[in-house]
C-alpha cells in the first residue's frame, strides 16, 4: 500500500508540474468580422499546432484600447492595438512593448454612394457612428474631430463596425468611421448591398502629427480594395503588443511563429501580407520585447 501511494503521489506531483509549466497565450482581439480577430484567430491555430506546451484563446473585445487594457492588466497575453493608442506626446505606454509592426490600420469615413457628404466639414450635424467604445477607432476620430474644431460638431453614435454598417444600411445614420487593414470585409458588403464610397480624409494628417504624435501617416485605398473610387486617407500603424514582463522565451516563440507563419495568417486575411521583417521591427516609439528582438537578430540577413 506505501508503494501504491507513493507511485500515486509521484504521478500526481508530475502532472501538476505539468500544468504549471503549461503556458496560456490569451490574444486580444476585435469584433467577429474585424481583421484583428481573423488574424488573431489563425495566430491562435498556429500557436496550438506548434507549440505543443502552449494553450490559447482568443478574446472578442471591442478592439485597440481594450486590448491595450486587458494586457496591461494581465487578463491578456497579447493584443493588437493602434500605435496611436499607446503612444501619447510621443511617448509609449509605460510597460507595454511590442512583438511586431503587423500592418497600417487606415481610418474609413464610409458614406453611402448619394450621400452630400464629400469632406470631412460636411459631418456637421449629421448622425455620425464613432467606432465602439474602447476601440482605437474612438481614439484616432476623436483627435481627428479636435484637430478639425469639430468636437461636438456631429450627433455622435458610439458603434460597433456590425452595427454602423446596419445602421447605415437602414439610413439611421449618416456615415461611420472605422479604423482597419485593407481590406474591411464588412465594409465591402455594405458596400455591394446598398452602395457606398469613401471620404478623403488626408489633409487633416499633418495637424495630427503635429498636435499629437508622429505615427500618422497618410495611405490610399485602392479602388481595388472596395470597388469604389480611390482615395486617400489618415493611418496609423497596428502593432502586435505584450506585457515587459512576459518571458523572454515566450515573446520568442511567438514572434517567430507570427513570421514565419504569415503566409497563414495573410490566407485568414489580406492585411498579414504587409507582414514583413523591415516593417514588422519599425515599432517606434514602442520598444521591441527582448525575446522579439533576439528572433530578429538570429534571421537578419
Amino acid at each position: 500500500m506505501a508503494i501504491a501511494g507513493l507511485t500515486l503521489l509521484l504521478m500526481v506531483t508530475a502532472c501538476s508540474q505539468d500544468r504549471t509549466q503549461e503556458r496560456q497565450v490569451r490574444i486580444a482581439t476585435g469584433s467577429p468580422t474585424a481583421v484583428y480577430y481573423a488574424i488573431g484567430t489563425a495566430l491562435s491555430k498556429i500557436i496550438d499546432q506548434e507549440l505543443p506546451d502552449t494553450t490559447t484563446s482568443v478574446l472578442v473585445t471591442a478592439a485597440s484600447a481594450e486590448n491595450l487594457e486587458m494586457v496591461t492588466e494581465g487578463r491578456a497575453e497579447i493584443g493588437f492595438t493602434q500605435a496611436d493608442v499607446l503612444v501619447t506626446g510621443g511617448e509609449p505606454k509605460a510597460g507595454i512593448v511590442a512583438l511586431a509592426r503587423v500592418y497600417d490600420d487606415l481610418l474609413h469615413l464610409v458614406v453611402r454612394a448619394d450621400s452630400k457628404i464629400v469632406k470631412l466639414g460636411d459631418l456637421r450635424g449629421k448622425r455620425v457612428s464613432v467606432g465602439a467604445r474602447g476601440s482605437g477607432t474612438t481614439v484616432t476620430v476623436d483627435r481627428l474631430l479636435s484637430v478639425a474644431g469639430m468636437p461636438q460638431a456631429i450627433k455622435r453614435r458610439e458603434l460597433s463596425l456590425d452595427d454602423s454598417i446596419a445602421a447605415l444600411r437602414d439610413r439611421e445614420i449618416d456615415a461611420f468611421f472605422f479604423s482597419g487593414g485593407l481590406p474591411v470585409n464588412g465594409i465591402k458588403q455594405v458596400s455591394a448591398e446598398v452602395g457606398t464610397r469613401l471620404v478623403d480624409l488626408s489633409a487633416w494628417a499633418g495637424e495630427l502629427r503635429r498636435v499629437y504624435s508622429d505615427v500618422y501617416v497618410v495611405r490610399d485605398v485602392p479602388t481595388s480594395a472596395y470597388s469604389m473610387p480611390a482615395v486617400t486617407t489618415i493611418a496609423v500603424p497596428n502593432l502586435l503588443v505584450a506585457s515587459a514582463t512576459m518571458p523572454d522565451d515566450l515573446a520568442y516563440d511567438l514572434t517567430r511563429l507570427l513570421m514565419e507563419r504569415r503566409g497563414a495568417l495573410a490566407t485568414a486575411h489580406p492585411a498579414a501580407e504587409r507582414l514583413d521583417l523591415r516593417a514588422a521591427i519599425a515599432t517606434l516609439p514602442v520598444p521591441l520585447h527582448p525575446g522579439a528582438a533576439r528572433y530578429y537578430k538570429s534571421v537578419k540577413p
